[in-house]
């Protein structure tokens, strides 16, 4: 792992990088080192390669793994959690971690962070516990207000029915357009966040997500931005659908997409 600003080198050193739904090489991972590994650390829906969607086997391999090893499961939820569901991937998928972070949500977009997870772990932190973690944001009451609040309108109005059935529509536009021109493409989903991938797929870690397309994609984006649609600007973002979204917004999206991946490539 390369070293990067706030990354130390002995931080880098002592971790181990295994590839994203792959429980033969977690389970390897553990039998050969086993007593030195502390916690495994992933995203439950990944968004910085795409959206990956992880299979049923690699997530209760890593839930079954670290219990039987006494490791520390920690779902990293800054972009699933509260978007994908009110209790996060976690609920979608039945898995729970033994510590979750996350990240603006909780702040109603302001900067700020949480984590939370099982007693006998938080009770090590201070006040009960004599882990020090504070700092210059920790406790702000303007995100502190401003999260309470977003929380409570995702709690009352529970937007996800609507946010499925916009980003259902999405993706099958998108599937569409892409199959009517013959383009190379999968598309993968969960919740509100999905990618249309130029890549065959199936997109299951980081290698054959790097098998895709990106100069095709930034045509793509280029094309799309010429008829007034921002998508992301990388392939490797994730899209994200929003309940102010309309399905006359859906649909202009889906249009201008169809126009853009029949065009000259």
């Amino acid at each position: 792992m390369p070293n990067s600003p706030g990354v130390t080198r002995g931080a880098a050193g002592d971790t181990l990088v295994l590839d994203y739904n792959d429980p033969a090489g977690l389970e390897r991972a553990f039998t050969e080192r086993g007593a030195e590994i502390a916690a495994v650390i992933l995203e439950p829906v990944v968004g910085n390669m795409g959206v990956v969607v992880p299979t049923a086997e690699f997530l209760r391999a890593t839930r079954s793994l670290t219990e039987r090893h006494g490791a520390i499961l920690i779902f990293d939820e800054v972009m699933t959690g509260f978007r994908v569901a009110y209790g996060g991937a976690q609920s979608l998928f039945s898995i729970r971690p033994d510590l979750t972070t996350l990240g603006k949500i909780v702040g109603g977009g302001l900067p700020v962070g949480a984590y939370g997870g099982r007693r006998d772990i938080m009770d090590h932190v201070l006040p009960a516990g004599r882990v020090f973690q504070a700092g210059t944001l920790s406790g702000n009451p303007l995100a502190t207000a401003a999260g309470i609040a977003t929380l409570k309108v995702l709690r009352d109005e529970q937007p996800y029915e609507r946010l499925e059935q916009l980003s259902a529509r999405l993706a099958s536009g998108l599937d569409a357009g892409a199959t009517a021109a013959n383009v190379t493409h999968s598309v993968a989903r969960v919740g509100s966040m999905l990618t249309l991938f130029f890549n065959p797929g199936p997109v299951t870690d980081w290698p054959s997500a790097s098998r895709s397309d990106t100069a095709r994609y930034a045509r793509y984006f280029w094309n799309l931005i010429d008829r007034g649609i921002y998508m992301p600007c990388s392939q490797y973002e994730a899209l994200f659908v929003s309940t102010a979204h309309s399905e006359s917004d859906i649909d202009a999206t889906i249009a201008a997409a169809r126009e853009a991946l029949a065009g000259e490539w």
